[in-house]
């Protein structure tokens, strides 16, 4: 081997590797603590096979059978593990940093606590897995399914997402300051008290999505789709979300001071005690929707349509701009609005 370059990406498989070892059987073989850093195992079959803190750091396994097997605390650092199938593995808090698992089947993974620093993941098919608090920092997750995968208390601060599917996954109190996430599927997602602070949520799709006490100051949310999405007491201080669709949307007392709504839909929404100063709503769209008890005070609503909006007890002041500028003119039959 001395010399022989046996990187995937630019070799065979069968070429590259020791001939007795290509789709070996070791099938339910104990391997527990075994070191097999650099082994050349691609094709072999490992099937319920326990490796467990087994050192596995930098081996081939492109294209092996591992379905089953018991990998908890195993260590893969930089282990290329593409197109290999893992259906069922056990991989608690094993070591993944930098691994290669494009192509892998994942199905019925435990990946919890594990390490995936920095591992290719790009359109691996990781539906409904369990990677809670798994460290996913750095990932490239480009193009995979991750819908109603577990990953409440997962690390995916700088993890790449473009294309990323995650509807109906759970990710609750997860802290993705920053992150870029344009155009994302986030439908049904259950991410209360998830911090998504700075991030860039243009276009995403995070209808029936749960926000509950959800932190999304300076988000930008672009022409997102957030219709009958659930934003109870959650914080969106300087949010962008003009153009977007919060129709039928849950803002039961969110705080949206400064956010900006031109031309956004909210048809339909439950904005009842939401904070809403300095908020512009230049030609956004209320009808129907309830505002009782909200504060407007400074609130740009010229252009507002509201036909059948619920402002009871709203609360403004003399900077708060309604429709044609003035309450007077803002044609709005039974309402009942007062200033505290």
């Amino acid at each position: 081997m001395a010399g022989q370059d046996t990187r995937i990406d630019q070799a065979e498989p069968d070429r590259c590797l020791p001939i007795q070892l290509v789709g070996t059987d070791f099938s339910q073989q104990n391997f527990d603590q075994s070191n097999l850093t650099h082994a050349y195992l691609a094709f072999a079959k490992l099937v319920r096979c326990s490796l467990i803190n087994a050192n596995l750091n930098q081996t081939l396994l492109y294209g092996a059978d591992l379905s089953y097997a018991k990998l908890t605390k195993a260590s893969l650092m930089n282990t290329i593990l593409t197109k290999a199938n893992l259906t069922g593995a056990n991989l608690v808090r094993a070591n993944l940093s930098g691994a290669s698992l494009s192509g892998a089947i994942l199905t019925g993974v435990n990946l919890r606590e594990a390490n995936l620093q920095g591992a290719n993941l790009c359109g691996a098919n990781l539906q409904g897995i369990n990677l809670r608090s798994a460290n996913l920092a750095g990932a490239n997750l480009c193009w995979a399914n991750l819908t109603g995968a577990r990953l409440s208390g997962a690390n995916l601060q700088g993890a790449r997402l473009s294309g990323t599917k995650l509807s109906r996954a759970f990710m609750n109190g997860i802290d993705l300051r920053g992150i870029n996430l344009d155009g994302i599927d986030l439908s049904e997602a259950k991410l209360n008290g998830t911090n998504f602070s700075g991030a860039d949520l243009s276009v995403a799709n995070l209808s029936d999505a749960y926000l509950r006490v959800a932190l999304l100051t300076q988000t930008n949310l672009r022409a997102a789709n957030l219709v009958r999405a659930s934003l109870i007491r959650a914080d969106l201080t300087g949010i962008e979300l003009s153009y977007a669709d919060l129709s039928h949307a849950v803002l039961l007392e969110a705080n949206l001071n400064q956010a900006n709504l031109v031309r956004a839909k909210l048809n339909g929404a439950n904005l009842a005690r939401a904070t809403l100063r300095n908020a512009s709503l230049l030609g956004a769209n209320l009808d129907t929707a309830n505002l009782q008890g909200a504060d407007l005070r400074g609130a740009n609503l010229r252009g507002v349509s509201m036909h059948k909006t619920l402002l009871q007890n709203i609360r403004y002041d003399a900077n708060t701009q309604f429709p044609a500028g003035s309450l007077a003119g803002a044609g709005l039959p039974h309402t009942v609005m007062s200033n505290w």
